[in-house]
Order: C-alpha cells, then sequence, then structure tokens
C-alpha cells in the first residue's frame, strides 16, 4: 500500500480508502450479513487500507466500529459525516451534536479522525458555515473530533461552486468531493485551493454506472456527441474508451478509471466501494498501479477535460466499483 500525508492534519492515509456507502455498503445493501460486511473491512485492511469513510446515512458505521474494536482503533482512520438536512429542513446546531454524538456510540469510539459536513449544497453553505461549523470546533476542542471536513453534494453542484467557496475558509482540513475521467472540473476547480490551503481530499464518483456498464458509457457519449460536446466519431465507435487498454496502458476501463483519479496531484485518497473480496484486492491493485502513459492521459484531457456533471449517478448492480 502506498501512504500520504492527508493535507496539513498529519493524518498519513492509504491512497485506497474503503468506502462504505453506495448502494452495496458494504454488502448489507445486497442482503449480506453484518458478519460478511465485517469481513470486507479485515479485508481492506489486511491489504494496507488505513481509511475508512461511513456516514450515519450509510447504515454502517456499526461494522466499522465492531471491525475498529477487532483490529484496534488507533490502527485505523475512520471518517464519517451527518446530513445537514433532515425531512427537507436545516438541522439545528443542537441535533448536529446529537447526530456527532450518535455517530461515535455506534462506532464505538469517543473520538472520530475525520467528520464531515455532508453534500452541503452552495444554498447552504453559509448556514454551515456559520451556524454549524461551530458546533465542530467546540467539538474538536473537546477532544471528540480530530479533524473537520466538508463533502459536496455532486449531482446538485457539479462545477464544484460551494468547494469554491468553502476551500478559502481555513475552517476545513478536508474535503470530499467528485472527480473521474469524464468529469474533471476539480483539476481547475478545487485542487488548486486544496493543495494551497493544506485541505485533504477524498475523491468519490471515481468509478459508477458510467465506466462498469458499457450501456451506460456509449448512451453518455451518444448524447455528448449529439450536443457537439465530443467529437461525432466516438459516438461510432462500440467501445469510445477502448484506447486505453493496450499492452502499456490499463487492463481494463475500470482499472484506467482508478488510476486516472489516483494520479492526478491533489488526490490524496481514492474512495472506493465493495461488497466482494475479489472486487476489493482488484480495486486496490489498480489504485496502487503506476500513471496512465501520458497520451493516454492527454487523450483523456482533450477529449473530456471541459465536461461537467458527466456520470454523476448512484453505482448500479454488483462491479469492481460497487
Amino acid at each position: 500500500m502506498d501512504y500520504v500525508d492527508f493535507g496539513r492534519t498529519g493524518l498519513k492515509v492509504s491512497v485506497a480508502g474503503l468506502g462504505c456507502g453506495g448502494n452495496s455498503k458494504l454488502g448489507l445493501g445486497r442482503g449480506k450479513s453484518e458478519a460478511e460486511a465485517l469481513k470486507v473491512v479485515r479485508a481492506a485492511f489486511d491489504m494496507g487500507v488505513n481509511f475508512f469513510d461511513t456516514a450515519a446515512v450509510y447504515g454502517t458505521e456499526d461494522v466499522v466500529g465492531l471491525a475498529a474494536q477487532e483490529i484496534g482503533r488507533e490502527r485505523m482512520v475512520i471518517s464519517t459525516k451527518s446530513l445537514i438536512r433532515s425531512g427537507g429542513e436545516l438541522i439545528t446546531p443542537q441535533q448536529l451534536a446529537e447526530n456527532l454524538d450518535t455517530s461515535l456510540g455506534r462506532l464505538r469510539t469517543d473520538v472520530a479522525d475525520v467528520y464531515n459536513l455532508h453534500a452541503v449544497a452552495p444554498t447552504d453553505y453559509d448556514y454551515a458555515r456559520n451556524e454549524l461549523a461551530p458546533v465542530l470546533q467546540k467539538a474538536k476542542a473537546a477532544g471528540k473530533i480530530r479533524h473537520i471536513a466538508i463533502t459536496e453534494t455532486s449531482p446538485r453542484d457539479p462545477d464544484q461552486k460551494m468547494l469554491q467557496v468553502a476551500l478559502k475558509d481555513p475552517i476545513w482540513e478536508a474535503a470530499m468531493l467528485a472527480f473521474h475521467m469524464m468529469h474533471q472540473g476539480a483539476r481547475e476547480n478545487v485542487f488548486p485551493l486544496s493543495r494551497a490551503g493544506g485541505v485533504g481530499t477524498m475523491l468519490m464518483f471515481v468509478v459508477r454506472n458510467i465506466f462498469s456498464q458499457p450501456d451506460v458509457l456509449r448512451d453518455n457519449i451518444k448524447a455528448l456527441a449529439a450536443k457537439g460536446n465530443v467529437p461525432a466519431e466516438l459516438a461510432l465507435d462500440a467501445e469510445p474508451l477502448d484506447f486505453l487498454v493496450h499492452e502499456t496502458g490499463a487492463e481494463s476501463i475500470l482499472d484506467a478509471a482508478y488510476r486516472f483519479a489516483r494520479h492526478e496531484p491533489g488526490a490524496d485518497v481514492v474512495l472506493f466501494g465493495t461488497s466482494d473480496v475479489v472486487h476489493l484486492k482488484d480495486n486496490i491493485a489498480s489504485i496502487l498501479r503506476p500513471p496512465l502513459p501520458e497520451a493516454d492521459r492527454d487523450r483523456l484531457q482533450q477529449l473530456f477535460g471541459r465536461l461537467s456533471g458527466v456520470g454523476l449517478d448512484l453505482p448500479g448492480p454488483p462491479s469492481r466499483g460497487a
């Protein structure tokens, strides 16, 4: 496993981070047992993963907490989150404090290494910063949180307007954002700010339906070509990204997707979710491989570098990324 400095936090984190949400929810979302989900967390740790990302809404905090008891809490970096809206209404500072305590109880720990305000829309940022962030600062002073973070709501904020404002504020020590081969806006929108401010980054949406389901990719390419957003000839290719798969390049489209994100300057942790230990091994292997060939990276940027909001959907049926 490769490890990097997580911004200015002082944490050393694995470049591969186990995401405990998505449709799979460590397998719980696919009907697997808590014991089976626990095996996925343990297998990830045994392969060198030390960063585990969960959230109250995922329903996997209990599993991560059980894993921490088995593995040793000090050997894991645990990130969890609270939504800032409930039933469509903004939560109160008191509700946020209660959410934190509830999460810590499920995680069977006294402290969250990273605690995120979850899915903050641009229109909600001022409230999050002025009313909710002070609760997190107080909790940090009390030893309940080590580092304060924020996550974007990617499908509703594809141009990352919230983070462009938030990352100029020193309170945020880490941020979660979408970045993938056909949604590269963070290269200009986020990474210059996160790198300048020492903000640790967690990348989500690295692999989604668009790369794991060939029909979804073809349909998206055709729609983009019809709008003039990609070359028309790309829509005529049954495998429009097959130029990435060759002897000195990627082993598969999924392999390319993980490697593309992993080696982007400014990327710290590439999050992936799975309910399957075989997929777990494959995902980690891809994340640890070298960068894609420069010619392939250049072509991806030329073709898709100006796109925004493509492929920001929930994962579909089980794949290496789900």
